[in-house]
């Protein structure tokens, strides 16, 4: 039975390494579209580069949303590095962290950071999963562990299309949106 779990698993594993010819990509642009909770939405840039061959990257995003019935406009940004730890040609494991700021018309301001490990990988050569476990915190809120799932379908070897969900206590948010890879 052991050995049958174990044929099964390498059998499993074996097409996503076989396809492989090149690594995945940490240097891109990427424009959004987020809702929030349903409750407010908006759009977003974000955007990523690789530091050449050292498995380092960087980080970082802009967005704009307006909670739904108000003329409050919630600004956000965040700015990171990250590290890529290369399992297969087509599987990383990820580890980030990063400062967040958000500014809450007529509120002020937030401060706080993000740490996240996962796992980003390609299931065939237009198709790439992403799953992170995230922990949020700052001076002004309380903790918070949230999961994020995404995908990324590329058209081509530079555009795609992305969508991510984020779930927490805090809430839900979802984006959508088109990404150029370099």
């Amino acid at each position: 039975m052991k050995r049958s779990l174990i044929a099964l698993a390498l059998a499993a594993i074996l097409p996503l390494s076989a396809q492989a010819d090149d690594k995945l990509s940490y240097t891109y642009v990427e424009a959004d579209y987020i809702n929030v909770d349903g409750d407010a939405d908006g759009f977003g840039v974000r955007g990523s580069v690789e530091f050449g061959q050292s498995n380092f990257y960087g980080f970082g995003g802009y967005n704009v949303v307006e909670i739904d019935n108000t003329n409050i406009d919630v600004d956000s940004f965040d700015l990171g590095l990250g590290y890529a730890h290369n399992l297969s040609d087509r599987m990383d494991l990820l580890a980030e962290i990063a400062y967040l700021n958000s500014d809450v018309d007529g509120f002020g301001d937030v401060d706080g950071y993000r740490a996240s490990v996962g796992l980003r990988g390609s299931f065939t050569d237009n198709f790439e999963g992403l799953i992170k476990a995230n922990y949020v915190d700052g001076d002004d809120f309380d903790g918070d562990f949230t999961g994020t799932l995404g995908a990324q379908y590329k058209f081509s070897q530079t555009w795609g299309m992305v969508g991510e969900v984020e779930i927490g206590d805090g809430g839900e948010t979802y984006l959508v949106g088109l990404r150029a890879s370099f």
